[in-house]
């Protein structure tokens, strides 16, 4: 196995740190129903469709799940759907992976941890909130703080926090260019939602949360 020697780890949140997929579906739903859109009367988000775009930015999603409307009025219920999700996941949460709490505190004892995501502001003190892992960690950004991509809100963590030396984690491809871009490590969080095309640039691949505790011990 692959040893990383880093002063400060990096996690993704979705596919990395849990999957909320299923509960973040649900309250998408709620809001498309309650709000009777004509326009969006055959729409039905799934779980799986979202664990099969979660990484990409805001703009995107919107695109992607609400095409019938014009630009002005997808990126307005995107943010009524993400105002209710960061309300509902933060009460209902998401599958946190086994072992995790475990090896969290374990990695805190000799580096700083971090979470890096491309989600809106709040989702990353959802996931906190439900968890109670936040004791573990030393600070996040995500898109929703910067409006960049994942690879600019690495460095501006980085920069803000005076990280020496830094790995990212994470379980897409989008992910593992992003961590390219920024000049750092890439570990693939291989039991998340995503797979690698070019296995080159992954620098460890952990197949449990427990494996951290080894590619970082």
């Amino acid at each position: 196995m692959n040893k990383i020697n880093a002063e400060s780890i990096i996690f993704d949140l979705d596919g990395t740190l849990w999957d909320s997929a299923d509960n973040v579906a649900m309250s998408w739903n709620t809001v498309i129903d309650e709000l009777n859109i004509s326009r969006l009367d055959e729409i039905y988000i799934s779980g799986d469709e979202l664990r099969n775009t979660m990484g990409m930015p805001m703009d995107e999603l919107a695109r992607h799940f609400f095409p019938t409307l014009s630009e002005r009025s997808q990126i307005s219920l995107l943010k009524k759907c993400m105002e209710f999700e960061n309300e509902y996941v933060s009460e209902h949460g998401g599958k946190i992976y086994g072992s995790e709490e475990e090896t969290l505190k374990q990695l805190a004892e000799n580096h700083r941890l971090f979470i890096v995501s491309n989600c809106q502001r709040g989702y990353i003190e959802a996931f906190l909130k439900f968890s109670g892992f936040g004791k573990y960690f030393s600070g996040h950004l995500c898109w929703g703080d910067t409006g960049t991509e994942k690879s600019m809100t690495i460095r501006l963590l980085m920069k803000k926090h005076g990280c020496k030396s830094a790995a990212y984690a994470g379980d897409t491809d989008g992910d593992c260019k992003a961590a390219l871009k920024a000049d750092i490590p890439f570990v693939h969080a291989a039991y998340g939602f995503g797979g690698i095309p070019s296995p080159e640039h992954i620098s460890a691949s952990a197949d449990s949360f427990r494996r951290y505790s080894e590619i970082f011990g």
